[in-house]
């Protein structure tokens, strides 16, 4: 994959620089259901900041 093809898929928010479960999961080329399965259950392997998620009062509209 083209470096500018994954920086284009690198967005801020909150000055974190992230990127999107979907996205991530085209990058390794599996589904998005099996991205999320494998760091729900492998926690301890991700870094701690690897992942959050945002609910309905995090987003500003």
């Amino acid at each position: 994959m083209e470096l500018q093809t994954i920086q284009s898929r690198i967005y801020e928010v909150r000055v974190q620089k992230v990127m999107l479960d979907f996205d991530l999961a085209d990058l390794y080329e599996v589904p998005t259901k099996a991205l999320n399965q494998a760091i729900k259950r492998n926690g301890k392997r991700f870094p701690i900041d690897f992942m959050f998620r945002l609910t309905k009062t995090n987003v500003i509209i």
